[in-house]
């Protein structure tokens, strides 16, 4: 007899009775603060290293603006988008995603590509990947998604036998898996890729309508790739490569520059679109959702010192403006509370009062103390609220826009599983060359899978996606097609 399996539990000793959806309001959400698996999952995340960042340790940043190019005001209220020609300055940083400080830029890896917009309502975040979806599409899930790209607990080595045991085993992950094994899996530079918001976003108009909207950044320098073999000789001869071509071309002049579109959804679209909008896994089709310009953003100023601006920058898709919402994607959702909770553990309960942090425009709340504090603190004025000497108050106009929910409360999955076709899609838009490039990476990438059984697994995916795509990574692999 097989010995009985162990109980997964809380770090309290209590089973647990779903570790794959997070307690949700209905299928759709949004999640609930009960669940206290969630967030003892993500706060214990967040505490695992000292100090780096979990993920995205390593990046660079530039300083910037962003220019309107096209009036969408009647979609929504935030003032940095308010007229044509309205300039804002900015924050961005680029990053790798799962290596360490010291680790090496042209690894194949999404990017992770974050804006801090200061604007006159306060500070604006907008925290994507260079990628428009993502691995996984509940933040319950990330914890154990992460550390299966850090390294092994035994060997402290990378483990490429639980990277493809977690994929294989969360197939809403094969749409991400197949642009990180593409052509896009290695850019050239931080300057020739796009960036997205990734997730669903919702605008809100002065007259408090309302669309779902996304966002995509057009790098204008055009996309560009490393070949697997130039990468690996890159990241040996110069691992810190992308630093020092995003460092240089701001320094001679040659200034990065983006357009941003988005798509725009009517608010009704969500409950009858043939994917789930909230679903980061999922893109939507822009032949349904056009993309409409915003306008442009341009980097034309390097950091004056890496650690005040670079590594002490916070960013959180939490950190909002009036005119610009949360949607139910689930996680998104975790992110909002991931993102803030992380920052506080890492640079500290203050981050927010650092210069590279600090909004352009007056903060006033009743937050007191905390280490660090290297302010006023409040001075002698009133720290509670209500008071009743004159303390800032609340202006009703900028709560944020109501949705309708339903549902039980419960743990429960997106109701939509359709994983592969829009990875199909994906696969026949490549070219003959691209898609041998692609099955090429895969095997490359799955050379060390410890487990037959998990390779087989993951090749029923891909030709599930598409029969040609599983049967040329079986046979890359000299392993039986798929029945």
């Amino acid at each position: 007899m097989g010995s009985e399996k162990k109980k997964l539990t809380t770090s309290w000793g209590a089973p647990v009775g779903d570790n794959q959806n997070s307690v949700t309001a209905g299928s759709r959400g949004p999640t609930l603060i009960q669940d206290v698996h969630l967030l003892e999952k993500l706060a214990h995340f967040n505490r695992e290293r000292i100090p780096e960042r979990i993920v995205h340790a390593k990046g660079a940043g530039a300083h910037g603006y962003f220019e309107v190019t096209n009036d969408l005001t009647k979609y929504t209220k935030a003032s940095f988008l308010s007229e044509v020609g309205k300039q804002t300055p900015l924050f961005v940083r680029f990053s790798t995603v799962a290596g360490e400080l010291g680790s090496a830029d042209t690894v194949r890896d999404p990017r992770g590509f974050a804006v801090k917009f200061y604007t006159e309502d306060g500070n604006y975040d907008l925290v994507g990947n260079n990628t428009p979806v993502f691995f996984i599409r509940d933040a319950i899930k990330f914890p154990d998604f992460i550390h299966t790209q850090k390294r092994d607990p035994k060997t402290h080595l990378k483990n490429p036998t639980a990277v493809w045991d977690f994929w294989s085993l969360s197939p809403e992950s094969l749409h991400q898996v197949t642009i990180l094994m593409s052509d896009r899996g290695i850019p050239a530079t931080y300057r020739h890729m796009h960036g997205f918001g990734s997730h669903t976003f919702k605008w809100v108009n002065a007259e408090g309508e309302a669309v779902w909207i996304k966002y995509h950044f057009k790098t204008e320098q055009g996309i560009k790739n490393l070949d697997p073999k130039v990468a690996v000789q890159i990241a040996g001869e110069n691992p810190d490569y992308h630093i020092e071509d995003l460092y240089n071309s701001i320094e001679k002049g040659d200034y990065p520059k983006w357009k941003l579109y988005v798509q725009i959804m009517p608010l009704e679209d969500a409950n009858t679109y043939r994917f789930d909008p909230f679903d980061v896994t999922k893109v939507w089709s822009q032949k349904d959702y056009p993309l409409i310009e915003v306008g442009q953003m341009v980097l034309n100023r390097n950091p004056e010192n890496y650690f005040a601006e670079v590594e002490q920058a916070t960013f959180s898709p939490g950190t909002l403006v009036p005119g610009i919402d949360v949607s139910p994607d689930k996680m998104l959702q975790g992110r909002l509370f991931a993102y803030h909770d992380a920052h506080r553990y890492r640079v500290g309960t203050n981050h927010q009062m650092l210069p590279i942090n600090r909004p352009r425009t007056e903060v006033n709340h009743y937050q007191r103390d905390g280490a660090m504090r290297f302010d006023q603190n409040g001075g002698d004025s009133v720290n509670y609220e209500p008071n009743s000497f004159d303390g800032p108050t609340e202006t009703p106009e900028n709560k944020a826009h109501q949705y309708v929910v339903s549902g039980v409360a419960a743990s429960v999955a997106y109701d939509h599983d359709d994983h592969y076709t829009q990875a199909g899609d994906l696969y026949r838009l490549l070219s003959e060359a691209e898609r041998s490039r692609l099955v090429a990476n895969i095997a490359a990438a799955m050379e060390g899978v410890s487990k037959e059984e998990i390779l087989l697994r993951q090749i029923q995916h891909f030709y599930k996606a598409d029969p040609e795509y599983g049967q040329r990574v079986a046979q890359a692999l000299n392993l039986p097609i798929p029945e």
